[in-house]
């Protein structure tokens, strides 16, 4: 009689944060998940930088996020091929995701067929779920794998929101 073993696999996702941020809130998101999942961090940075301070700041990236423009990125390296999840980030710029990841989504679409999506916004005000709603949208998929929206995670810090952050990538990681 012969034994047979069952043989647990092991099942290894290799994992892309593509992000942009200006307050580095979205930054200290992507760099945590990057930590937790061993992924590689994707930072998306336009040739033309926009205005971060003031009044500008708000009128040009409300501007810009509403008239779902294509800024020209600085070049970055992404293949597709390598990545079974892709995890969005992005700040929340007048209830919309922001443009560096609507090049990105432009520039990759076919890339992004097939792939496990999912998302985490940071804001300070409100329009969150309808940024991801627009964002969820635009890559053409009926919902994302996994989504987290966080207030001012970096400058607000606290326990629940790391633990949020803990969660979401427990669930990334339920996805295998």
């Amino acid at each position: 009689m012969q034994n047979y073993y069952k043989r647990k696999e092991l099942i290894v996702m290799k994992v892309a944060i593509v992000y942009y941020s200006m307050s580095s809130n979205t930054k200290y998101v992507a760099e945590k998940i990057a930590r937790c999942l061993g992924a590689d961090l994707i930072s998306l940075v336009p040739e033309e930088q926009y205005p971060d301070k003031g009044f500008k700041k708000y009128f040009w990236g409300g501007k810009s996020a509403l008239m779902k423009d294509k800024p020209v990125l600085k070049e970055y390296s992404f293949d597709g091929k390598k990545y079974d999840v892709i995890v969005f980030g992005t700040p929340v710029w007048a209830s919309c995701y922001t443009p560096p990841l609507r090049t990105f989504i432009l520039d990759h679409q076919q890339e992004l067929l097939g792939k496990k999506i999912c998302a985490f916004a940071c804001y300070s005000g409100a329009g969150s779920l309808k940024a991801l709603e627009k964002l969820q949208k635009d890559l053409e998929i009926k919902s994302f794998d996994v989504k987290i929206s966080l207030i001012d995670p970096k400058d607000k810090p606290t326990s629940e929101k790391d633990g949020q952050i803990e969660e979401f990538c427990k669930q990334i990681k339920e996805l295998f």
